[in-house]
């Protein structure tokens, strides 16, 4: 907490200090302390490039996309599952149904008010700002949610701060460059028949 504290004063001592000479922080932005970003953001699934409504939820341990059509199959002695995103394209408002394969990464058992869920866990990538994000992401039918990617706390520390009065702060523009090394290492995994090594126990519990 006293170093969140001590990179806002800063931030806000360096924004006084433009001020004072005329210098706005819209003609320099701050470069100092993490990432602000809203509580809803718009992003990019890659290596599709197919723009989503995120929202951004510290109430949540682990990311979370909605996907259906979930089939688990072994690819060259390593657990996959291959699933659809059926989602609503938040720059042309088309219905886009996104065809994914990718190993499982681990297994978490989800508590709530419904009772218990065992999720697969995938790394998924998406774009937000400019910057790529390879993150965990539990795989369910959040189709009766009104966004259909949820971050959650594990990819929000990678992210930076949550500014929960704002939204919409960030614009995706990644990269050409970033998109083909995503399908660079889409096809390694698919090569190699794994590429994701699990960092934390099978029956992880989240909260």
């Amino acid at each position: 907490m006293r170093s969140v504290v001590k990179v806002a004063a800063l931030s806000v001592g360096l924004w006084c200090a433009m001020a004072g000479t005329g210098v706005s922080a819209a003609d320099e932005p701050v470069r100092f302390g993490p990432r602000v970003v809203g509580w809803i953001e718009k992003g990019l699934i890659l290596p599709e490039y197919t723009a989503v409504k995120i929202k951004v939820d510290s109430g949540a341990l682990t990311s979370s996309m909605h996907a259906v059509n979930i089939e688990e199959f072994e690819h060259m002695g390593h657990e996959w599952v291959r699933y659809d995103v059926p989602v609503r394209d938040a720059d042309t408002d088309e219905m886009v149904t996104m065809h994914f394969e990718r190993p499982v990464f681990r297994r978490i058992l989800v508590r709530g008010a419904g009772g218990s869920d065992r999720r697969p866990v995938v790394k998924m990538s998406i774009c937000m700002g400019d910057r790529v994000y390879e993150e965990q992401f539990s795989l369910r039918d959040r189709g009766d949610m009104n966004y259909p990617v949820l971050i959650g706390r594990r990819t929000i520390e990678h992210v930076g701060l949550i500014d929960v009065s704002k939204t919409f702060m960030h614009k995706p523009s990644c990269s050409e460059a970033d998109y083909d090394q995503e399908r660079q290492r889409q096809h390694d995994r698919e090569e190699k028949g794994a590429g994701n090594e699990p960092m934390t126990p099978a029956g992880e519990v989240d909260a």
